[in-house]
């Protein structure tokens, strides 16, 4: 697969492999040795990018990734993620906790369950408004400094917000939600990034499956899956959102490729410096999602997607109202 570099120089494959849906959010979930097995097939079909976050179980996803990719710890970049407070509401975490001290025992804590010396990547999952920036990104410095991280991220962070934290350690990577079912990162994230040379690292490139084709209005989720409690996944909005669905379908149809592929691959066309992270737990999806990345887009069919993509307003929220708060600091 080809690779691109985030950031100041952290080469990855151009399609990483969120991991989270392995043990979290989505059940029901396989067994843990049919995901060792397939996160092997994925290095092997050259993914070099895993994404997992202490609060995916929580744990298990780490102990997962970490022990799935051992055998390959040099060739592979893993990313995780400190930040939440974990408890027992939906999705494991009852708010938000970045003060120096609790980074540091996150770090330590993910270090072991990845069965790993260093994290390549470490996200902020979540800006904590309580804790100045400035403090964190200086404890993810020392943890660089002190070789247990190489990478500093953030996700779902404002534009000031991450201003303020590269001016302290530069940042690798801002991961956000970005797809053709959500947008809204070009008003101001995608600048914000390109001018201080920031990676982009877009979670849910395919709508949390919504922009396979896969999801309709009378698609019944499982008991706990986290769509369930999601505004934009009511039976009202899929409804009402399936335009967007024939909107990437007609395109897929043209281009001789599935609509999750059209997705991917415009995403990909957009800055040869984001890299979306498909999470799959099947691997006839993972081959489908890594023929995006040698899918080319012309100009014109990427002027005529944006075209038809403005044209569409999405019904219902990303997140329920407590969650969104969480988001954009």
């Amino acid at each position: 697969m080809q690779k691109r570099k985030l950031g100041n120089g952290l080469e990855v494959s151009a399609l990483g492999l969120g991991c989270m849906g392995m043990t979290h959010s989505f059940p029901p979930f396989p067994e843990k040795k049919d995901m060792i097995e397939f996160l092997h097939k994925a290095v092997d079909h050259g993914v070099t990018f895993f994404d997992t976050a202490e609060v995916y179980g929580p744990y298990t996803n780490e102990e997962l990734v970490g022990e799935g990719l051992a055998p390959f710890r040099k060739d592979v970049v893993i990313a995780t993620k400190f930040g939440f407070v974990i408890g027992n509401t939906l999705p494991g975490l009852s708010g938000v906790d970045s003060r120096p001290q609790h980074i540091r025992e996150v770090c330590e804590a993910s270090l072991k369950r990845l069965k790993t010396d260093y994290i390549d990547l470490l996200y902020q999952h979540r800006v904590d408004p309580a804790v100045p920036i400035e403090d964190v990104a200086g404890t993810v410095k020392d943890l660089i400094k002190e070789g247990k991280v190489r990478h500093f991220g953030m996700s779902e962070a404002s534009a000031q917000t991450i201003r303020r934290a590269h001016a302290v350690q530069p940042v690798t990577a801002v991961q956000s939600e970005y797809s053709l079912f959500w947008r809204k990162p070009e008003e101001d994230i995608l600048p914000t990034l390109e001018e201080l040379g920031i990676g982009f690292v877009p979670f849910s490139p395919l709508g949390r499956g919504f922009l396979t084709g896969k999801i309709d209005d009378k698609t019944k989720f499982e008991n706990g899956d986290f769509r369930n409690v999601l505004p934009r996944f009511t039976e009202e909005a899929r409804k009402a959102n399936q335009v967007v669905v024939d909107m990437v379908t007609r395109f897929a149809e043209k281009k001789h490729a599935t609509p999750a592929q059209i997705a991917l691959a415009w995403l990909l066309a957009q800055k040869p410096w984001i890299v979306p992270i498909p999470g799959t737990r099947k691997l006839e999806r993972l081959e489908e999602n890594i023929g995006a990345a040698a899918l080319e887009l012309t100009a014109d069919d990427l002027r005529e997607i944006r075209e038809a993509s403005e044209q569409i307003k999405v019904l219902g929220g990303r997140y329920p109202e407590a969650m969104e708060k969480m988001t954009n600091l």
